[in-house]
């Protein structure tokens, strides 16, 4: 089995190295590692480059394109476009993998014949502190069981989906789109992943927050969800403006 690690980036000279160590630490290295650039203005692509040598020593291939992209997910897209592997993982700038990640999403995937799987993930807020959010799957879907840094998607399901690349929560769209259409996903008790609290995702105004809310609650329905699932979304939104 092999496996294609995609990262997208964009100005991210303090952080990149951080989650390239991530990939070439892994007990069983990726096939390859995609990092798609949005034409990074700092140092961005010279520490990039300065790792080149070490990934070519472990045996992965690292494909580097740099080019403007049209935001984060159609950046996702493209990686997605130049994987080979059978399984595909994204892990953003911000973020790092522990080094147990690859193998045992590979494991998975070989034992249960699963088309996704996403693991536990521990979340480090600004303060410093900690805290780890588990992975579940079960009939009523909430997105407060899934984490997307710990996701790893079969290429075969990335042919049929993609990022609608309309705003920040395409990747529980896409997440919503799989399970809906009834695919296998297994969910791994055991932390893969490290997200890093204040990146786009998690920076939220005040100003913003009923906006997100509608947001979410407009892709739950779209997926053929309940108007229930307003409250969800209203408390998700609120636990994250509060822990922002």
């Amino acid at each position: 089995m092999l496996t294609s690690i995609i990262t997208v980036c964009y100005n991210s000279e303090k952080t990149i190295e951080r989650t390239m160590e991530s990939v070439l630490s892994q007990t069983v290295p990726p096939y390859e590692y995609i990092i798609i650039d949005g034409k990074s203005t700092d140092g961005t692509l010279d520490r990039i480059e300065a790792m080149r040598s070490r990934f070519s020593e472990k045996g992965i291939r690292l494909i580097l394109t740099s080019e403007e992209d049209e935001g984060i997910y159609d950046a996702m897209n493209k990686g997605i476009d130049k994987a080979s592997g059978d399984i595909i993982g994204i892990i953003n700038s911000d973020d790092y993998y522990e080094p147990e990640a690859v193998e045992v999403m590979e494991d998975t995937f070989a034992k249960t014949g699963c088309d996704l799987a996403f693991a536990d993930i521990r979340m480090h807020m600004t303060s410093g502190v900690t805290f780890i959010k588990k992975a579940r799957v079960r009939k009523y879907t909430t997105s407060r069981d899934w984490n997307h840094p710990t996701q790893f998607v079969s290429a075969e399901i990335y042919k049929k989906y993609r990022f609608k690349c309309r705003d920040i929560s395409d990747d529980m769209d896409l997440y919503f789109r799989i399970k809906r259409a009834g695919y296998k996903i297994v969910a791994v008790n055991r932390v893969l992943a490290n997200f890093t609290m204040g990146g786009v995702s998690s920076r939220i105004p005040l100003s913003q927050v009923k906006e997100r809310i509608m947001r979410r609650y407009r892709i739950y329905r779209e997926n053929g969800y309940s108007r229930a699932y307003i409250f969800e979304c209203v408390a998700f939104e609120l636990i994250k403006f509060i822990l922002s």
